[in-house]
């Protein structure tokens, strides 16, 4: 039994890092990087993760993600966080959060804009994100 426990927690870590990687600027297609500075020129010092099969450009700040860009890998943009801080999201977050995890603070939080403009907002709790509406209903885990 301590051999199956042992090698399930193996599986777990190896899958949980596969799901967010940081690689090398070298590693990213050259129309991912193109499509970067095409729509955000601004962007310098960047960093690039993988997630989810997408790469993800994180620039600007203190922590050196206050924006965080997401594409795919034909470079077609999927969409942007941009950090804010906690006082700044929707009314009803906090209230959900202090309900469904109790004693529990929102450590990080943002305002999502996806491809077609929809504006989401995300706050990390716990090291999960949690997402939700423009007017602060829950939608997901992420």
């Amino acid at each position: 039994m301590r051999k199956i426990l042992l090698s399930a927690g193996a599986i777990l870590l190896i899958t949980g890092s596969l799901r967010v990687q940081d690689i090398k600027t070298k590693d990213v297609p050259a129309v991912v990087k193109s499509a970067l500075t095409k729509k955000y020129p601004e962007a310098t010092k960047v960093g690039w993760e993988k997630e989810k099969g997408n790469f993800e450009a994180n620039w600007g700040g203190k922590s050196g993600e206050d924006n965080s860009v997401q594409f795919t890998p034909a470079g077609v943009f999927v969409e942007i966080v941009k950090a804010i801080p906690v006082a700044d999201l929707p009314k009803n977050v906090l209230p959900y959060v202090k309900v469904h995890y109790k004693g529990a603070k929102v450590t990080e939080a943002g305002r999502v804009t996806d491809a077609a403009g929809k504006t989401m907002y995300e706050a990390e709790v716990k090291g999960k994100d949690l997402v939700f509406d423009e007017n602060g209903n829950f939608l997901k885990t992420d």
